[in-house]
């Protein structure tokens, strides 16, 4: 197993080119094998758990979804802080930023960026709890492939590029996460549904996140600096990737349900049969509408 560790550490170093030494030593960083096995393993559950959940009962999770969405949402907001903070004390430029211009600053968002990969594996639980509730329906090619991937990105991000301009994108994804992690908490409340009306806005807020990044490190490109020009043209592909995804699932999601809705109704109106109210409706037509009184005969 070493022998394979140094040669994977070998082909990346000849591919990438110099590991940051800041992060030697931290958790789960000096080597790609545990983060790559908690992949696999994520995997392995995502295509065996429903098998193993088709023919029980789904749990309710209700407790611990409060608690998790709590923490998630806690998480984010101190990462969204911290991220801040730190581009404002290092004078960050938005334009490009190296990886070695900040002193302190720099030492202060990679400690705040291993959070932020850290918590792309705790994120795993997620699915889990999809699996568990039976809710394999949300259980998507965009949830899986966002989930593995961002994980095993921000391993070699930390790895290599774990300050500079690797703050934007983790700093909107957090901001991001703030709002929807406390949608997925308050949702666990059953009382509190009633009054929770911004889900649609957070996939919107994902979108111009992913556009926001394109444009940010596309200035990276056109005014280079200190950092990796590889990194940024890859950092592009991936947020077209996830545009292409998440318009996909909007689209799915929200469009064709609302147009959906839209035919339903007008269907229900020209019928006459039956009221429709607060997205409710009642299953008996008033009969006082439907039936005429028969005429008197005349004997």
């Amino acid at each position: 197993m070493e022998h394979f560790d140094a040669s994977l550490s070998t082909y990346f170093k000849a591919l990438l080119g110099p590991r940051d030494t800041r992060v030697k030593g931290w958790f789960l960083l000096d080597n790609y094998i545990p983060t790559f096995i908690c992949s696999v393993i994520y995997l392995l559950i995502v295509w065996l758990g429903p098998k193993y959940m088709r023919n029980k009962q789904p749990f309710s999770c209700r407790g611990i979804l409060v608690v998790y969405n709590l923490g998630l949402t806690l998480l984010s907001l101190y990462m969204f802080c911290e991220l801040v903070t730190g581009v404002w004390e290092g004078k960050y430029n938005f334009f490009c930023q190296g990886t070695r211009t900040a002193g302190e600053s720099d030492m202060k968002i990679i400690r705040v960026l291993w959070w932020y990969y850290f918590s792309k594996l705790i994120e795993f639980m997620d699915t889990f709890f999809f699996i568990l509730r039976k809710n394999n329906h949300q259980i998507t090619i965009l949830h899986v492939y966002h989930h593995t991937s961002m994980l095993n990105i921000w391993w070699f991000v930390m790895n290599w590029v774990p300050c500079g301009h690797s703050y934007f994108g983790a700093t909107l994804n957090s901001f991001i996460h703030v709002l929807m992690y406390s949608y997925y908490g308050l949702s666990s409340i059953p009382s509190m549904r009633p009054y929770l009306w911004w889900k649609k806005y957070i996939t919107q807020g994902q979108l111009l996140q992913f556009v926001l990044t394109i444009i940010q490190t596309s200035c990276g490109v056109i005014w280079p600096c200190t950092f990796p020009l590889g990194w940024l043209y890859f950092q592009i592909g991936y947020m077209i990737s996830l545009i292409a995804l998440f318009t996909n699932f909007y689209i799915q999601t929200y469009n064709k349900k609302e147009a959906s809705r839209r035919k339903d109704h007008l269907k229900d109106h020209q019928n006459g049969s039956v009221a429709a109210v607060n997205g409710h409706t009642n299953s008996f037509s008033p009969l006082e509408n439907n039936v005429r009184p028969r005429k008197l005969r005349k004997d």
